[in-house]
């Protein structure tokens, strides 16, 4: 059979599948059917949690044109498996937007026509061909066969024909026809995210499916053929609980989910024809091509769209976390630009995100032109809409990646191994005892189901659980429990800016405006008389996108602020005065009367707001297009980042020292805005500017001045670094603010240490036969302005320190690096193996694009860091989702775009997520090492029992598993996070030395004092093989026993179970209090009052029962009366193995071994932390070198990426790159690599 190379879809997107195609063989099938039946199917439950196996066991690989069954695997690090079903369509042609002359349903089925058309319907379907179209549905997306790329893929919408903004305008704003409305509907399905809900029983079954609980099925059948039914029964019991449980978790997920999407997603909707005819359709009927008229008091959108005509204002919070409302314009047409200067560019739902209305925003009202509807031509529908990729994602959410459950699988294989060995002692030990083989296989098979604790799962959640409930207290929401553990091991933060560090709103410092291309003397308010008929109080005035909702101004906080410090009014045109005119009326400002001079005739001095190009974080700026009351030429005023308004202004309008007067002000972390203005041509009338490119308006710029706005830190953010720099955490700023500035605040806030530099990377992509180039300087003395600034002393000095030697400067380790995200984009383009050592030392990210802070992140964690993320949910929703753990400060409750939520709006819930998650974690391995030392205590009680053909009686089983285990692990789990964040982190995984160590020495303990005391009970003087009539206690008691029957079946009730039940309680319980620590990740163990209390009341009950003999306990237990004398020596023994368990813990491993052996290399040894060393610690570290060198112990490497790249930089002498350098990047002779120099700069 054919074979060919393994295909890809989804190529370079998050959900990128390998793929391979197989049919199914028949012979194959019939030899998995004759395995089904001889495992009782086993066999097919294996293969149905193993879709690999599955498809390779029954099918045979063949071309995935010819593919019956595709074989898909995830790209990333998790490699899932997937299994899907080709099917097969039929339908007129095989591109959703061709136009055949014949329309057919898929499979043959027509659109239902009206009885009058049936003969029109009948005589065209007799001409018609059918093509067949294979394809296939994985995670609700429907992927097609393409015979020109010769592989499956995913038809999302007008994207795929990467359609021009001019063709969206020419071609598809005219609406289709029904005809091709139903054609397109075929490929593109219904327009509706549906979220199933899945029946009870469906669920059911794919819960009682799950490895654990057919472990657990198994159990109970084995324990039930070995008459331990109380024990079974409690195990089923407890299933069942959590069955329904877990059933009505999972259900009610859905239901929220589902009623989330549900709300306003099926609406009706006015859909534009291609005669001009509107008609209301279903919103489930939309398919992409269509256009949708949007009403005037607004809706939901149900559908991602373009805007082609009119304005709309939508709040689209259900997104971005952002409640406040943005302004959406139509797209610009090139092809009716003014001289066709606007370049044609593709459409794009991300970079036209201003132009695009998406799926599940709220439009709360439009404007229009009077004659001419607010249309929208629909882009994507269904899951292929922004709303329905994150519907998908929460669907089907990738697995969390963390070490601690890949270990806990590890650590129950090495469970099962050793449950190995004990059936096989257990199976020669029966045979050599003549013991009837169905005894032998139930026994055997006994030892495993012990080692595989039943409630494991229950355990290792609690803590989780209870963490959960913690932070929802301090008001913090999770909708992802699983990633709190995750939190525990944080050790770099990305912070967003504005609104995180800083306050969300700015307040105006003041004004500092240019005249004859000088900049004035800076002021500190714009409502003064004498400037309100200024240029640049006009621009303040004008260029914005508020809007009045309900009466009330909204919009952006920064434009509140600036319009707000003129003191104007803003007026809307109501729908009535629209009407009354042919042309749309603008938006209307004007100051208030008393502040005009009196002197003037004029009987008001407004200006209206004709055409607004909104602000674009691509483009860092905004325009707007007015004109004046009375005035014929209109006029342009254009706000923004001041390099990028510096750039578009005529050179001689811009101040000579304008790079030393905007330096001055970023540096002290003012937030600074460009302004300037522009007196548009005569020729270009109201029409004419609707169509006008945004490149003609914004050019030739007049420069008006700078408008200084103040950003304050929030009250909480220097403490909250502070505590985050001395637990050893990396804190990294990424904003969108200028670079100056972000530096300014980093010092301000404590992030960049005042002592520490700072290294600018200023990278240059390739231009004009150049290689892509890194210059680096200083953010205290950039090289541009040397010789301007030179008569400062500070400045001198840095100078100086510049052109010291390079010894001096490479001992330097405390320094960080800042860049923009434009060198950020050039770096990670050309300077692929330089990334990783400037993101080791890169703090502050600045000017960077919502993607670009998602690199980033990828970028950190690909050096093994593992990276929080914390924002204010507007631009920061990539990165929060793929963060370790995204913590957003919006205000809903819960944020659909990152795990955590806070309610409390500053970065305070930080340092509280860590310490719930260190103390989340420290309680999963406390609880995972205590319920693997209770499955090998009782392993060991069963195995030593079994040697004498004994075991544990029901109810002493029940007694350990369910008062004893269950109530122990419950409450140990209970202890609340340590108060304040430490520099030790908790280990990552159940697979490290002291883990190891530790459940290795407590199982040797607990081994040793059980074969010692089940050893030495057979040397006592009075020991014999018990029996009802000779009890050890008192021979009197012959009468008592009289009725009891002289046979037990299970030889239960004899002095070793009686001897090993007792030690074995009691190590459980020395177990549990070792295991539940506190400090430096938990509180106390006294603190937790359950706990305590449980424990003390188990050992008193225990206690007791053990050195009195209470007739009923006794009976239920099956246990059996042993001399005084060896009730006190039991009770010595349990004494010295409590002693010695805990000088294990506490003394050997905490003091000694943790300290010296098992030290973990910290940050600070890799020169990342900037805390200083102090005498202590150096003592501490020479003593740790000399106990290592004892223990005769390499210095081992860090298994850190970023550590091992630290430990090199230390020794690089060409590292940190020094000032007045630049990198140039030059091809290796391997196409695939690229390598740099370091050269001086002349």
């Amino acid at each position: 059979m054919e074979k060919e190379a393994l295909k890809v879809v989804n190529r370079g997107e998050e959900d990128e599948m390998d793929m391979l195609g197989y049919r199914l063989c028949r012979w194959k099938l019939a030899i998995v059917g004759v395995g089904v039946v001889l495992t009782g199917g086993f066999l097919l439950l294996l293969l149905y949690w193993m879709p690999e196996w599955c498809v390779k066991a029954t099918c045979t690989r063949t071309p995935i044109r010819e593919a019956e069954v595709v074989l898909l695997r995830s790209t990333d690090e998790f490699k899932r498996w997937f299994r899907a079903k080709v099917r097969v369509m039929l339908a007129p042609g095989k591109n959703p937007f061709d136009c055949p002359d014949s329309r057919i349903i898929a499979n043959g089925h027509t659109p239902h026509p009206a009885e009058n058309q049936t003969e029109d319907c009948e005589r065209k379907h007799s001409e018609y061909q059918p093509v067949q179209i294979r394809y296939f549905t994985l995670h609700s997306t429907k992927y097609y066969w393409n015979d020109m790329i010769q592989n499956f893929e995913v038809l999302k919408g007008l994207e795929d024909l990467g359609v021009k903004c001019s063709s969206v305008h020419d071609d598809h704003s005219k609406g289709l026809t029904e005809d091709e409305q139903d054609y397109r509907r075929l490929f593109f399905g219904e327009n509706e995210i549906a979220v199933k809900v899945p029946s009870v029983f469906k669920l059911l079954i794919k819960e009682v499916l799950n490895p654990f609980y057919i472990f657990q099925l198994f159990s109970i059948i084995l324990w039930s053929a070995d008459e331990y039914y109380y024990y079974a029964l409690a195990i089923v019991i407890m299933s069942v609980i959590s069955i329904f449980t877990s059933l009505y978790t999972i259900k009610k997920q859905y239901v929220m989910l589902h009623d989330m999407v549900a709300t306003h997603s099926i609406v009706r909707v006015s859909v534009c024809r291609a005669n001009d005819v509107i008609e209301e359709a279903m919103s489930t009927e939309l398919v992409p091509g269509d256009v949708m008229v949007i009403p005037a008091n607004g809706t939901i959108m149900p559908c991602d769209a373009v805007l082609v005509s009119g304005t709309c204002i939508v709040n689209e919070s259900m997104l971005t976390g952002e409640s406040v409302p943005v302004t959406k314009t139509n797209l610009p047409n090139p092809s009716r630009s003014a001289k066709g200067t606007e370049e044609d560019e593709l459409y794009s739902s991300e970079l036209h995100k201003r132009h695009t209305l998406f799926c599940g925003t709220n439009v709360i009202q439009t404007r229009f032109y009077s004659g001419e509807l607010v249309k929208a031509v629909v882009v994507t529908t269904g899951f292929s809409t922004s709303k329905g990729r994150l519907v998908r994602s929460i669907l089907y959410p990738k697995p969390t990646d963390f070490k601690l459950y890949h270990d806990a699988y590890l650590f129950m294989l090495c469970l099962v191994a050793v449950a190995g060995i004990g059936f096989i002692y257990t199976v020669v030990n029966s045979i050599m005892n003549k013991v009837p083989v169905p005894t032998i296989i139930i026994e055997s098979l006994d030892i495993i189901t012990i080692t595989v604790p039943p409630a494991l799962p229950a355990a290792m959640t609690a803590g989780i659980v209870y963490a959960q409930r913690r932070l929802k207290r301090i008001g913090i929401f999770c909708i992802s429990p699983q990633r709190i553990n995750i939190c525990g091991q944080l050790n770099l933060v990305c912070f967003d800016k504005t609104g995180t560090l800083t306050e969300d709103g700015l307040d105006l410092w003041g004004i500092q405006r240019v005249e004859n291309s000088s900049f004035l003397l800076s002021e500190t308010h714009a409502c003064k008389e004498d400037l309100v008929k200024s240029q640049f109080v006009a621009c303040m005035a004008t260029c914005h996108s508020l809007t009045k909702i309900e009466g009330k101004l909204s919009g952006d906080p920064l434009d509140l602020k600036m319009f707000a410090a003129t003191g104007w009014i803003l007026e809307e045109a109501t729908e009535e005065e629209t009407a009354l005119h042919n042309r749309i009326m603008p938006t209307v400002v004007k100051p208030p009367k008393q502040r005009l001079p009196e002197a003037e005739d004029m009987p008001s001095y407004e200006m209206g707001i004709v055409r607004q190009y909104p602000f674009s974080s691509a483009l860092q700026r905004m325009s707007v297009v007015t004109r004046l009351l009375g005035e014929k030429r209109m006029d342009a005023y254009l706000k923004g980042a001041p390099e990028v308004v510096a750039s578009l202004c005529k050179q001689e309008t811009v101040p000579h020292n304008f790079s030393e007067v905007l330096e001055g002000y970023t540096k002290q972390g003012f937030r600074v805005i460009a302004v300037a203005h522009r007196k548009l041509e005569s020729k270009l009338s109201w029409h004419k500017v609707q169509n006008v490119s945004r490149d003609t308006i914004e050019s030739n710029m007049q420069f008006l001045g700078l408008i200084i706005m103040q950003n304050k830190l929030k009250a909480e953010t220097p403490g909250v670094l502070a505590d985050l720099r001395r637990a050893s955490i990396r804190t990294v700023m990424v904003t969108g603010d200028n670079m100056l500035t972000a530096i300014s605040v980093a010092r301000d806030c404590g992030m960049i240490p005042p002592q520490d530099r700072i290294i600018i990377a200023d990278a240059l992509p390739p231009k004009d036969g150049q290689t892509a180039m890194i210059n680096w300087h200083y953010a205290d003395n950039p090289p541009e302005h040397v010789s301007a600034t030179g008569s400062n002393p500070e400045e001198v000095q840095i100078r100086l320190e510049e052109e010291s030697s390079g010894a001096a400067l490479h001992s330097m380790e405390h320094y960080h690096f800042a860049m923009s995200g434009k060198s950020f984009a050039v770096i990670a383009e050309h300077f692929q193996d330089l990334l990783q050592k400037l993101v080791l030392h890169g703090t502050v990210f600045a000017r960077m694009a919502p993607d670009q802070k998602t690199q980033l992140v990828e970028a950190l964690q690909s050096v093994d860091y593992f990276v929080g993320m914390c924002g204010d949910g507007a631009n920061d929703c990539g990165a929060l989702k793929r963060a370790h753990s995204g913590i957003s400060l919006s205000e809903l409750e819960a944020s659909v775009a990152s795990p955590f939520t806070s309610r409390t709006p500053n970065i305070s819930c930080v340092p509280s997520l860590i310490r719930e998650g260190r103390a989340a974690l420290i309680t999963s391995f406390c609880v995972f090492k205590f319920m693997a030392l209770y499955s090998i205590i009782q392993y060991v009680s069963v195995t030593l029992l079994y040697s004498i053909l004994s075991n544990l009686g029901d109810f002493q089983f029940l007694f350990i598993d369910i008062a004893i285990i269950l109530v122990i692990v419950f409450t140990m789990s209970l202890n609340p996070a340590w108060k304040e964040l430490v520099s030790e982190r908790p280990p990552s995984g159940l697979i490290s030395g002291p883990l190891l160590f530790s459940v290795l020495m407590q199982i040797l303990v607990c081994l040793g004092f059980q074969t010692l005391a089940f050893l030495w009970v057979k040397h006592q003087p009075w020991y014999h093989k018990w029996t009802p009539s000779s009890d050890a206690c008192s021979l009197s008691n012959y009468s008592h026993h009289q009725n009891e029957t002289n046979h037990d079946e299970h030889n239960i009730k004899n002095y070793e179970n009686t001897t090993v039940f007792f030690i074995s309680s009691f190590q459980y319980l020395i177990v549990a209090i070792v295991f539940s620590k506190g400090k430096p990740f938990r509180q106390p163990s006294y603190k937790n009052l359950p706990f305590l209390i449980s424990s003390f009341a188990l050992y008193a009950f225990i206690l007791f029962i053990m050195l009195y003999r209470v007739d009923a306990i006794d009976q239920f237990l099956e246990i059996v009366c042993v001399p005084y004398q060896w009730r006190v020596t039991m009770l010595l023994i349990i004494v010295v193995n409590g002693v010695v368990s805990v000088l294990t813990e506490n003394l050997i491993l905490d003091i000694i071994l943790r300290k010296f052996v098992f030290s973990r290399d910290k940050q600070g040894s890799c020169g990342i932390t900037s805390a200083t060393q102090t005498p202590q610690e150096g003592v501490d570290r020479w003593g740790e070198r000399f106990l290592s060198f004892l223990c005769c112990q390499r210095r081992r490497a860090p298994k850190a990426k970023y550590m091992n790249l630290a430990q090199e930089l230390l020794v690089d002498p060409d590292w940190p790159p020094k000032p007045k350098t630049t990198t140039e990047a030059r091809k290796a002779p391997s196409p695939e690599n690229v390598s740099y120099q370091i050269i001086s700069a002349t």
